[in-house]
């Protein structure tokens, strides 16, 4: 049995787009000490990836696993932190905390898992739901347009920010390679389809495509890039790989400046 692997029976449905998010991550961090390695999680079909995973491991509350990845990282600023959410956990009940942690520049990982609704609870729309789109809790036609959270998350100064797709394994296993590597954080927005609910698969096998790395600086390039696909289902191509990228000092750095004589725990006290 690979070191990574758990005995947990996986209960996701067959086809689900998690299946290739779980690959894909097992193989970004095979290389890695596991004892180093930190992951956390939300409520959400997304969550249930913490049990098969044999690494260091939180269940969080629905919306909240950023605030507990940060304070696991300012409790141990040596682990690589990574928080696995889904579009509802973290766009619609824990949106505060992802702004905050973007602006903050904390230094964890987000991999996003959107699917754009509601899986776990069979179908309600999310902020990311395409208009019109009939669920459990809009039979007649969800009458909200998405929200962009790549655009939200370059406002809010993200200093690494990403796309991938759960069908595209390696590029999946790349990107996040390259965003746990960034010091501060980074998001990977990974487009999945919910097979039982939204199957996107056709939609996002013909319309994705791979962007070059030139400009990544660039939050004008950038924006124009995150802008080229609003969540709509209208034909447009969807693009894949590094929007932005920048070095600021992540807030664990900050925190930690001068107050070499205090301990953790009274900075965290601080903080509370």
């Amino acid at each position: 049995m690979n070191k990574l692997d758990t005995n947990y029976k996986n209960t996701w449905c067959p086809g689900c787009g998690n299946f290739g998010i779980l690959v894909a991550f097992k193989n970004a961090i095979k290389d890695e000490d596991p004892n180093n390695i930190a992951i956390v999680s939300g409520i959400g079909c997304h969550a249930k990836i913490v049990d098969y995973i044999n690494v260091n491991s939180f269940y969080s509350l629905h919306g909240r696993a950023l605030p507990a990845a940060e304070g696991i990282k300012l409790a141990n600023p040596d682990l690589k932190v990574i928080a696995f959410t889904g579009d509802g956990d973290s766009l619609d009940e824990g949106i505060s905390h992802l702004i905050h942690a973007a602006k903050r520049n904390s230094d964890i990982t987000v991999v996003l898992h959107n699917n754009r609704l509601f899986a776990l609870t069979t179908g309600q729309f999310t902020a990311v739901s395409v208009e019109g789109f009939k669920g459990k809790s809009t039979p007649t036609g969800a009458p909200e347009s998405p929200i962009n959270p790549l655009e939200l998350l370059l406002a809010s100064n993200a200093t690494f920010i990403s796309r991938s797709y759960s069908g595209n394994i390696k590029h999946l296993e790349e990107t996040l390679k390259r965003a746990i590597a960034h010091k501060g954080f980074s998001i990977v927005e990974v487009l999945e389809p919910c097979v039982s609910f939204f199957n996107t698969t056709e939609f996002y096998n013909n319309k994705t495509y791979v962007l070059d790395d030139a400009n990544l600086d660039s939050r004008e390039e950038a924006l124009k890039k995150i802008r080229e696909w609003n969540y709509e289902e209208n034909g447009e191509k969807v693009p894949l790989g590094v929007f932005y990228e920048v070095s600021k000092l992540p807030f664990y750095e900050r925190v930690l400046t001068n107050k070499k004589e205090e301990t953790v725990e009274d900075i965290l006290k601080e903080l509370i």
